[in-house]
């Protein structure tokens, strides 16, 4: 009698593309992703670039654009590389890989966004212009007054920039026409002890303003109340950005600097 052999066992079927598998790997990278951006933007905009100078020093673009290609980038990645059917092994070592290229890439836009910090408001005569930490030559520190001879890490100082003598105007207006102001060369910069008196006499009366803005009114008054100073105090500043033009609203009685607006100072 003729046996019957049974039938050869067929092969287990090979896992598909595991789009679900993928697209969970994904979202938990994309998770930790915005984890990591939120914790990246507490340090930028709370000492980086406080208020205003996220706006003014296009801060916030820039931060953006660092942590949106970051963000998205990695989670995309996540997705083309992960697969179940590879050994343990090397998922773990591909996903390592992503996640390593992912964190250099956002510490290389931090570093980016770190040196175009503004660390100095420096008034030039009749006017506070933003400077950048990039826009200072290293070199050049050593001429500053001792207390300006360094950056800070985070905040904004305030000092003041005396004009240029004699001797000094020709090179100055050759660097100013390249884009080098007087108030980025710490050569120029005066001891913190004269800024206050320095922007008292170099700042205006706000009532020009509401000459300059009758149609802003209501909006450039809740500002001045905002700063908690007696209108009759106040005064203002044209304020020089990279970007746009504001004023800095200062306290006619001490010196300091209360409040800033959106408004064009000139």
């Amino acid at each position: 009698m003729e046996q019957t052999l049974p039938p050869a066992a067929s092969p287990p079927p090979a896992r598909g593309f595991g789009l679900r598998s993928r697209l969970r790997a994904a979202g938990i990278h994309l998770g930790l992703s915005a984890l990591v951006a939120a914790m990246a933007a507490a340090l930028v905009f709370g000492l980086w670039y406080p208020t205003p100078f996220r706006e003014i020093s296009g801060g916030r673009e820039l931060f953006l654009l660092v942590v949106a290609v970051d963000v998205v980038l990695g989670p995309l990645i996540t997705f083309a590389v992960f697969d179940r059917r590879k050994p343990w092994g090397e998922l773990r070592r591909d996903l390592a890989v992503v996640a390593l290229l992912q964190l250099a890439g956002l510490g290389y836009g931090l570093h980016t966004v770190f040196e175009a910090r503004p660390v100095v408001l420096a008034l030039e005569k009749d006017r506070l212009r933003v400077v950048r930490a990039i826009d200072i030559e290293p070199a050049e520190f050593a001429k500053a007054p001792p207390e300006w001879q360094r950056l800070p890490w985070w905040g904004v100082q305030t000092l003041a920039a005396r004009m240029p003598t004699e001797a000094e105007k020709l090179e100055a207006i050759d660097l100013g026409l390249q884009g080098q102001d007087i108030g980025m060369r710490p050569q120029f910069w005066l001891p913190a002890a004269a800024t206050a008196q320095a922007l008292i006499d170099g700042s205006k009366p706000v009532a020009e303003l509401n000459q300059h803005y009758p149609a802003r009114a209501p909006e450039l008054q809740a500002v001045l109340a905002a700063t908690g100073v007696a209108i009759d105090r106040l005064k203002y500043l044209p304020l020089l950005a990279r970007r746009t033009d504001w004023i800095a609203l200062v306290d006619g009685s001490n010196g300091r600097i209360v409040g800033y607006a959106p408004f064009d100072g000139f």
